[in-house]
């Protein structure tokens, strides 16, 4: 395989790719895995939010790690943010995956809690921005914003959702987002949020999708920051501008079962 490929012959490559990866086969030995135990949207939405924040190392690691706090909600996790009395939300101060951990657990448990009472949940929140926003990287910016203006906030928590006005990638953010907005007939992805087109995403850039992308010549910039994520997502436009984070299931996959760069 060369890099050394024209924007039609790229394009053919990444569809195979993406058609290939995109395919419940792949859910057992992936985070997608965590949400996909429920059917409630809610508790799709919750469980995919805290999986996709704790998506970073290795990934069996995560998948045991998210299993263990769902279990700790007592695998009802949108009741649990509504509804757990004190003892109950004391359970979350032993969890640790890396660095987050018990304090920072608990802290996204007050700023859930505040958002599905005074918001109406995760994806009214963020359907929301971005219905006044129309674009998502200002959408993020105002959903951290509110996060973050929760009660009950640790200082240490905020490293645990990106900053994309500092220039973060987002990875896990954008990643969350791709699992809740894309909808097709693969039944990977779970097309809940239908006030978000999958047109508005942006790639959840990582190690192993970077260095893919960068071989392929679909990014230039070296550094994984968001003007990295901008860039290639746009390069993934000219290739399918309704829905370019597909390409993900390429990048990702290529990267990580095929060991391509």
């Amino acid at each position: 395989m060369t890099n050394k490929l024209s924007d039609a012959e790229l394009k053919e490559f990444l569809d195979e790719k993406a058609e290939h990866y995109n395919q419940p086969v792949f859910i057992e030995s992936d985070p997608i895995s965590i949400p996909h135990q429920f059917t409630k949207p809610e508790d799709i939405e919750v469980a995919g939010f805290y999986t996709a924040t704790i998506a970073w190392g290795y990934r069996p690691n995560i998948i045991r790690n998210a299993n263990r706090l769902m279990n700790l909600m007592d695998n009802s996790p949108a009741d649990f943010i509504r509804n757990a009395e004190t003892n109950e939300i004391n359970r979350l101060k032993n969890f640790v995956h890396r660095t987050f951990n018990g304090e920072d657990c608990i802290s996204f448990f007050y700023a859930l809690r505040h958002i599905y009472i005074h918001y109406g949940g995760l994806g009214k929140l963020i359907e929301g921005l971005y219905e006044s926003h129309k674009n998502m990287k200002e959408t993020l910016i105002e959903f951290r914003r509110i996060f973050f203006g929760a009660p009950h906030q640790s200082l240490r928590t905020g490293k645990h959702v990106a900053d994309v006005s500092r220039n973060s990638s987002a990875k896990r953010l954008n990643m969350f987002l791709r699992w809740m907005v894309r909808n097709d007939d693969k039944g990977v992805d779970f097309g809940l949020w239908k006030g978000i087109p999958a047109s508005a995403l942006y790639l959840p850039l990582d190690l192993h999708t970077g260095n893919v992308a960068r071989y392929l010549g679909l990014i230039t910039r070296r550094q994984n920051d968001w003007k990295a994520v901008k860039e290639v997502t746009l390069r993934l436009q000219h290739f399918e501008p309704k829905d370019p984070v597909k390409y993900d299931f390429a990048l990702f996959g290529l990267g990580i079962f095929e060991n391509f760069k």
